[in-house]
């Protein structure tokens, strides 16, 4: 079975997402789904659409992040910090030959990679250059 390197912190919000889509997300669709189906012919209901897909989106991505979760591997990047070595958390920085601009990134889980926060997954080809290093 695969499992998935996260972060602590990137577990912690992947479990908070998963929480917050099982008691709020949920429960909403449920009443708005219910809303909708009291407006008359579903079948030209514009409303109960929208929610069946909404609720579609919500129950998709619950399923995807209770088994990302449950094969969770939860991996300090202070731990596996130290030496000459690049590996999973670790944060390096990348210097751009052509203008000399340096980038910093850290090397994340796929489910955590946010390029926004300079963090980059570890299956990226960039990661995987810099993983041999």
């Amino acid at each position: 079975m695969e499992k998935f390197p996260l972060t602590r912190k990137g577990f912690l919000r992947l479990e908070q997402e998963l929480k917050n889509l099982k008691t709020v997300e949920r429960p909403n669709i449920i009443a708005a789904i219910a809303e909708a189906r009291s407006h008359g012919d579903l079948s030209e209901n514009a409303e109960y659409s929208a929610a069946k897909e909404k609720q579609s989106f919500i129950e998709g991505r619950i399923q995807e992040l209770e088994a990302v979760v449950s094969r969770a591997q939860v991996i300090d990047p202070a731990e596996v910090q130290g030496g000459d070595t690049v590996r999973f958390g670790a944060t390096v920085a990348v210097v751009d030959t052509d203008t000399d601009v340096e980038k910093t990134y850290q090397i994340v889980g796929d489910y955590e990679a946010d390029i926004n926060e300079n963090k980059i997954s570890l299956s990226s080809p960039l990661a995987k250059r810099l993983l041999k290093y």
